[in-house]
């Protein structure tokens, strides 16, 4: 029986330590990564998807202020396995809610229980690391908890996003692609009315169907603007009228009593100064009563879909001469939506030619209607039916060790004392002020721009962005981007150990901040090349992941004393803030002044990170190996 009790107590680390922090990665970088992806796929905007997602980082931020309650209460086991069961309910609540009318509501409730879980797990599982293993196990175990903490990354931007795509490739109606056809001297084409376009329903599978068929030419005779704003004003309303798109915001005016207080004195009016001094302004001297020649193309269904199925179709040019473009926005044909009401009534895309286009040239454009949100409540199910293993797999293989016991209740006035002086002992240290503004500035610009990234890679050219596909956007991300995060992580740990932290500081800022640019280089270029966008995305990554180890370093050094773990867990909190309060902006920065003007802003967030680095406190031989 003895045995039996001290086999329990002292099982296989190998058997629960990868497991452990494996499942501790996989809900972070859902939370933080995985649903801003999610959202965008959606159809949600940047502006709610940073303000939003950027609010999910709280639970970490705050994390410092209830870990006292898992040392309290029950045991660091039930914690993490209690943790575990709530996870797989959150990214069950997920996928369940992802097809429903308010998906963006109900979801963002089930991401912020996932947001605790996750944060409460991380207590629990590195209280318990610390419990269940000696000390020499925990210094050999603590790059295997690393590496597995990366594949949990690896799994979560790379495998599940690439998972993702591959189900919305294959679900849904199947592709269309469609030529577009500059051609000079040709007879301006007058635009059909979509009133007289007679639609029947159609034999075969339920299918998207457009008119022209196969290619529609456009003159590159140019077009009075008089005219083309008549078009697209008729495109605008016919689209919202017939539910093929949501009202373009800008085209609604509120009126003033109609606005609250935060619009009418701070947003608005922040917002139309940032528009005027920082947006995109054409150049006076050139303007002209003439623009670019406009063709238009109809989309509509074979058939009529099921009772409540809604068939969404992504349009956007796919390849060839980037001076014929879909124009940006839903109400122009961007993102269309079918149901039964409205399936037999021809949608309306606006195809433009830059005015400057005078040869003959080609694009060719690719209408999508894969089942996204089906895809998405199939991958949020499948990590919830992960979770569930996970519970039960560590609910068998976990230990029971002999320290791992509630902490004793008749003392919890001692342990509230206790609490609130390491909080007042912290924030005693010597210049802490300027310590906090490091922790909150040094990733001031990395913080917005990981916001937007993934966002700039999936939206359409026309957008600004790159129109890479979501599977794309995981291999980018979660394979190239990861290892050389990982690599850049290694490099900065190794070089640091030999010439200690001051040495590499400034290096490590410069590395974390300078490579932000190649994002100005890719939305001014918009390369269709893959492999560039790969370079041009680990440049970033490696320089990302050798910087951070100064950050990561610096946080241990400001955590050194007498309560250094508990310090070290208030540090991650500004850690944690330091990417909330910046990101739940960034995108309403990016849709006021389009894409390369936000990245050219990103580089300018990266100043203050430089400006507070010759007065922060800091020991000349920190993290050298022999000290």
């Amino acid at each position: 029986m003895a045995s039996n009790s001290s086999k329990k107590e002292s099982r296989n680390p190998w058997l629960w330590v990868p497991s452990i922090y494996f499942a501790e990665g996989i809900p972070y970088i859902v939370v933080m990564m995985v649903s801003v992806i999610m959202y965008k796929r959606l159809g949600v905007s940047n502006t709610d998807i940073a303000l939003y997602t950027s609010w999910l980082y709280l639970p970490w931020v705050i994390k410092p202020l209830w870990s006292p309650i898992v040392d309290l209460i029950k045991t660091k086991r039930f914690w993490i396995l209690a943790m575990q069961l709530l996870i797989g309910a959150g990214l069950a609540g997920v996928g369940l809610t992802i097809p429903l009318p308010n998906f963006f509501k109900f979801t963002l409730i089930f991401f912020w229980l996932l947001a605790f879980s996750s944060a409460t797990h991380d207590i629990a599982a590195d209280g318990f690391y610390m419990l269940g293993l000696t000390q020499r196990q925990q210094a050999w175990f603590v790059g295997v908890r690393s590496t597995f903490y990366r594949f949990a990354m690896i799994t979560g931007q790379g495998l599940l996003i690439i998972f993702a795509g591959y189900l919305e490739s294959n679900t849904g109606l199947q592709s269309v692609q469609l030529n577009v056809l500059a051609e000079p001297g040709q007879s301006t084409v007058e635009m059909v009315n979509p009133d007289c376009l007679t639609i029947e329903p159609l034999q075969g599978e339920l299918r998207i169907v457009h008119f022209p068929e196969d290619t529609l030419i456009v003159p590159t005779t140019p077009l009075k603007k008089e005219k083309a704003d008549s078009i697209l004003s008729f495109v605008r309303q016919w689209n919202v009228e017939h539910g093929f798109a949501v009202p373009d915001q800008r085209f609604v005016h509120k009126s003033k009593s109609e606005k609250s207080w935060w619009t009418n004195h701070v947003s608005e009016p922040l917002g139309n100064w940032i528009k005027e001094n920082f947006g995109h302004h054409a150049d006076p001297s050139l303007e002209s009563d003439l623009t670019g020649n406009i063709g238009l193309i109809y989309f509509y269904l074979s058939n009529k879909p099921e009772a409540d199925q809604e068939v969404v179709i992504n349009f956007g040019r796919t390849a060839g001469d980037k001076s014929i473009f879909l124009l940006e926005g839903s109400a122009y044909g961007s993102r269309l939506i079918f149901n039964e009401q409205n399936w037999n009534k021809p949608a309306i895309a606006v195809i433009q030619l830059d005015p400057k286009l005078k040869h003959r040239s080609m694009a060719t454009f690719t209408a999508t209607a894969g089942n996204i949100p089906l895809a998405w409540s199939l991958t949020f199910l499948l990590m919830a039916a992960l979770f569930i293993a996970f519970f039960i797999y560590h609910k068998m293989i976990l230990p029971f060790p002999a320290s791992d016991q509630p902490g004793a209740t008749e003392g919890l006035a001692n342990i509230l004392r206790e609490f609130i002086a390491t909080f007042v002992e912290f924030f005693k240290k010597e210049r802490i002020g300027l310590i906090i503004a490091f922790l909150l500035l040094y990733r001031l610009g990395e913080s917005q721009l990981v916001k937007l990234a993934s966002p700039f890679l999936l939206d359409a050219q026309e957008a600004g962005g790159l129109a890479l596909t979501t599977g794309q956007v995981g291999f980018v991300y979660g394979t190239v981007g990861i290892l050389a995060l990982t690599l850049g992580g290694l490099l900065g740990g190794f070089l640091a150990a030999r010439h200690g932290l001051k040495f590499w500081l400034w290096p490590m800022a410069i590395a974390i901040n300078l490579p932000d640019a190649v994002y100005i280089y890719l939305s001014a270029a918009q390369p269709d090349s893959l492999f560039i966008i790969n370079v041009c995305v680990a440049i970033e990554q490696f320089g990302y992941g050798f910087g951070f180890t100064a950050y990561m370093l610096y946080m241990i050094y400001a955590s050194q004393g007498r309560h250094k773990t508990a310090h070290f867990a208030i540090t991650t909190g500004f850690m944690a803030l330091g990417m909330m309060i910046p990101g739940m902006f960034s995108g309403w920065i990016q849709e006021l002044i389009g894409y390369h003007n936000f990245f050219i802003w990103v580089m300018i967030a990266t100043i203050p990170g430089f400006l507070i680095l010759p007065f922060i406190p800091l020991d000349k031989d920190f993290g050298k190996k022999n000290v």
